[in-house]
């Protein structure tokens, strides 16, 4: 790390040298909308707070200095910004020909502006019409262009546009990995392309802890509560306005029927706004007691505003990019915003019809908390840019170079695919074997490979790697993309720093051992690492019978007796990572020696290992087999064979098991007792034969508070490999694990 900082500090000094060590480099940010400043504002605060690298110009044009969009040029002034030039380019009217003479009027002014400024680089956002302009000025005049957001997949005219700009622009600085793969397949320069994540996510991601009732009390009214009221912002779709349109009354029809307080955005300045605006003042929306309607919200405010929504409904590009950020369900109405990678917390309605499916889709997204997704960015874009922007050399050539990589075919962005890419290799390090599988963010096994787990900790290592090397080359040829490596262990592990600080008697060599440092230094991903009774609990809460539920217990019934916790909705470790032992919950004082030293624990009774001791003491004195039964000479006794035994009547075996199911059942009432869980699930190969078990004896047993919990089975097919895969999916779609 220190080695790239002298080398990125090397670099901007050799930059500095070229471009003459006086010279600062000249900005101008050139602002079209509320919308395009939100992503630029946090760009020009870390320019404006570099002055010895940089000078700042601000020319303001389009919808900025409008009455009726909310003359939002003075929240640049209250940011503290100089505008040096204020440019009046919109044309008033109705349809598509007044975009196209603002455009053209932009391009008339826009030279005489740029003439006096003489910016080393003009920094342009988007795909807006007014930005185009912007694009085309500053290249005919040879001024260097800095495009952000570029290479994103929207819909409309948006992506002509969007795609025209980045053509014209000579450096690119884009939010997501898909969208650097498309400027990469569109034969730009990849040396000048920047993935920094989005602007406004910096801000974004900081900001819903401050004060927020006084901002929805100012906008909503002082007996509106959080999460119980929606925010909508609908644009015409400038190539079907009429259908726009239609929606637009389809979607407030919805929302009057909905009954639920609601701020409602004016349009952007498009093709079609006006009608937009009609159809609110027809349906009384101004007037309206549950409805607020307003032309615009400075965007501090209106972070706190969709943060803390029930749901935000509409077209707009913030509903399934920044909203994102807090997890805040979202209604996509219509093509807009066709192609945007969006979250979880995204419902699109394509199309509709009458108001009857916009507002199903209210009833299933309102007052739901999704996981907060950073797609779009992880709070660090800016420092990002600003070392771009130090970085440029101006006596390199203008004239741009294009690139003529393999084109990879046209993937579709939407949220299923998403799911179906993103994905985790999992390894489980049992006491027999390893396995490592590819697994998707749905959860399906793409790939599995199985060895034997090496005796000592130098084989052992070795296969791990060479397994998820192995594994990490297949997910190319599969179709995965591989987001880091979450590994299923035995015995007390540190989650924080991934290291096993104590194994099990199963695993030999196997304690204060640092896991996560080789493996993500040998494969270049990051790793979490977790006790296995953990995994499966969160193997349960992503993809099984804890899906959704607050508070649950689960218990592995195999080899050994284990589990996890979850308590609102967050996995306990404990203060020594020593929380959720389940199997050393002592149900009897004198009862028989378990592997942990101690006496009378559940796992002395009911593990897997426990029934096999029993099984042999009975098969030892010839009383386990019976009619129906027959074992090879060499055959090891199992715990399988006490079990059958049990099933064809063998009265001791038939014991033997019920004193097993009534020490877990003691144990899982005591839990009831301490932790309160709403679901008690049963994982691992004994988990049936101990179901109905513990189900009475907590009848019997646990106070009348607490018997109706439910009991059940768990449905997961391979809950060790699952509960490492969601190590690392579970953290892609939140900020906290």
């Amino acid at each position: 790390e220190v080695y790239f900082k002298n080398l990125s500090k090397q670099k901007q000094k050799e930059v500095m040298e070229k471009n003459g060590n006086n010279h600062k480099l000249r900005v101008c940010v050139a602002t079209c909308n509320r919308a395009d400043y939100s992503k630029l504002a946090p760009i020009m605060f870390g320019i404006k707070a570099e002055p010895q690298f940089f000078e700042l110009d601000v020319v303001v044009l389009g919808s900025h200095l409008i009455d009726d969009y909310g003359n939002t040029y003075r929240m640049i002034e209250q940011d503290d910004f100089d505008i040096h030039t204020r440019l009046h380019t919109i044309v008033r009217g109705e349809d598509e020909a007044a975009m196209v003479e603002s455009v053209g009027l932009a391009l008339v002014k826009l030279p005489d502006v740029l003439n006096r400024l003489k910016p080393d680089i003009m920094i342009v956002h988007g795909d807006r019409f007014d930005a185009l302009a912007l694009a085309t000025s500053a290249a005919l005049m040879n001024i260097r262009i800095l495009h952000i957001e570029g290479g994103e997949v929207s819909g409309t005219i948006d992506d002509s546009i969007r795609h025209a700009i980045t053509k014209l622009a000579h450096y690119h600085v884009c939010c997501t990995r898909s969208a650097e793969q498309h400027l990469i397949a569109m034969c730009e320069d990849h040396d000048r392309i920047l993935l920094a994540g989005c602007p406004s996510y910096d801000k974004l991601l900081s900001a819903k802890n401050k004060d927020y009732m006084s901002i929805i009390s100012m906008w909503l009214g002082e007996d509106v509560k959080t999460r119980d009221y929606i925010v909508a912002l609908q644009h015409p779709v400038t190539t079907d306005i009429k259908h726009s349109i239609k929606m637009f009354e389809l979607t407030l029809d919805a929302l009057i029927s909905f009954n639920k307080r609601t701020l409602v955005l004016f349009p952007n300045v498009d093709a079609g706004d006006k009608e937009m605006v009609r159809v609110m003042r027809k349906k009384g929306i101004e007037h309206h007691p549950n409805f607020r309607a307003v032309k615009h919200v400075p965007f501090d405010q209106f972070i706190q505003l969709v943060a803390h929504a029930g749901c935000m409904i509409g077209n707009s590009s913030c509903g399934v990019r920044e909203v994102g950020a807090f997890g805040t369900p979202v209604i996509n109405l219509g093509t807009r915003q066709t192609g945007r990678e969006t979250g979880e917390n995204v419902l699109h309605v394509r199309d509709a019809d009458t108001q009857d499916k916009i507002l199903h889709a209210l009833q299933l997204q309102f007052g739901k908390q999704y996981p907060c997704s950073k797609i779009y960015g992880d709070g660090n874009a800016v420092p990002r840019i600003l070392k771009f922007l130090k970085s440029i050399d101006l006596k390199e050539p203008l004239q741009k170079k294009f690139c003529f990589p393999p084109v990879k075919d046209n993937i579709s962005q939407d949220i299923d695919h998403i799911l179906e890419t993103q994905s985790a290799l999992a390894v489980d390090l049992g006491g027999t074997n390893l396995r490592v599988a590819i697994v998707s963010m749905k959860g399906e096994i793409v790939k599995k490979y199985t060895q034997l787990n090496p005796k000592t900790y130098e084989d052992r290592l070795a296969l791990i790697l060479k397994m998820c090397v192995e594994a990490a080359s297949e997910a190319v040829n599969v179709n995965c993309r591989i987001l880091g490596v979450g590994i299923s262990t035995g015995g007390r592990v540190n989650p924080r720093e991934g290291i096993v600080l104590h194994s099990t008697k199963l695993i030999q060599e196997w304690s204060s051992v640092d896991l996560r440092t080789p493996i993500s230094d040998a494969l270049h991903l990051p790793v979490w690492v977790d006790n296995d009774g953990n995994c499966a609990a969160l193997a349960e809460r992503k993809f099984g019978h804890g899906k959704g539920i607050e508070n649950f217990v689960t218990l592995i019934t195999g080899t050994g007796i284990g589990g996890g916790i979850v308590h609102q909705h967050e996995l306990i470790h404990g203060s020594s990572f020593c929380a959720a032992e389940l199997g050393h919950i002592v149900v009897s004082l004198d009862g028989p020696e378990c592997l942990c030293g101690s006496q009378g624990c559940i796992e002395a009774y009911a593990s897997g290992i426990a029934l096999q001791r029993e099984a042999k003491k009975l098969h030892d004195d010839d009383l386990l087999l019976v009619e129906g039964m027959s074992m090879k000479e060499e055959e090891i006794v199992s715990a399988a064979h006490l079990i059958q035994a049990a099933k064809l009547g063998n009265r001791k075996a038939e014991s033997i098991l019920r004193t097993a199911g009534t020490a877990l059942g003691l144990g899982v009432v005591n839990i009831l007792h301490t932790v309160n869980p709403s679901l008690v699930i049963l994982s691992g190969v004994l988990a049936n034969h101990y179901v109905n078990a513990v189900k009475d004896v907590i009848n019997r047993q646990a106070l009348s508070s607490v018997k109706t919990v439910d009991v059940v089975v768990s449905n997961l097919a391979d809950p060790a490999l699952l509960g490492a895969a969601s190590l690392v999916l579970d953290y892609t779609t939140r900020r906290i694990y």
